[in-house]
């Protein structure tokens, strides 16, 4: 019973780590659009038109494909045994994965679209960035827990000398 707490709460880490990572990086896009408005922004604006740090959503709903990606592909092994690039291959695997949800919402009737032969080039549109942000997030996500391991360790020796 301890073991699937644990996955669940590393479950929760990784989504509200992936939340966060997201919505700063669409904070970051806002912020570039701005800094260089001679870019061809208006496709991306036209896709998402939620504000910036909405892409918090997706990427707590891809962290948590990532952890089920990750349980299933990595289950037997320990972090010093991981390498960066199987974690943001893993992480370019839940971004995809990420960017079929709108595809599976619309076929199960959960949303719809003005055009409905838009769907699979929303998807296509959709894909790409998605695949780029979910490799960068699972690599940020491999260093994250290797260099909070220390920390942790540290903090835990702190509060035994208290």
């Amino acid at each position: 019973m301890s073991n699937w707490l644990g996955r669940m709460r590393g479950m929760a880490w990784l989504c509200l780590t992936w939340t966060a990572g997201w919505a700063v990086a669409g904070l970051l896009i806002g912020v570039t659009s701005l800094v260089t408005p001679f870019l061809p922004w208006d496709a991306f604006f036209r896709v998402f038109d939620a504000p910036l740090p909405a892409l918090g959503l997706p990427g707590f709903i891809g962290g948590a494909i990532f952890s089920v990606v990750i349980g299933l592909g990595e289950n037997r092994r320990r972090l010093e045994e991981l390498s960066l690039a199987r974690f943001g291959a893993w992480g370019a695997l839940a971004g995809l994965l990420l960017s079929l949800v709108p595809a599976a919402m619309a076929a199960v009737g959960l949303a719809t679209l003005n055009r409905p032969d838009s769907l699979w080039k929303l998807t296509a549109f959709i894909g790409g960035p998605l695949t780029l942000m979910g490799a960068v997030s699972g690599a940020g996500s491999l260093l994250l827990a290797r260099t909070a391991r220390p920390w942790r360790t540290l903090l835990a020796r702190l509060l035994a000398s208290v």
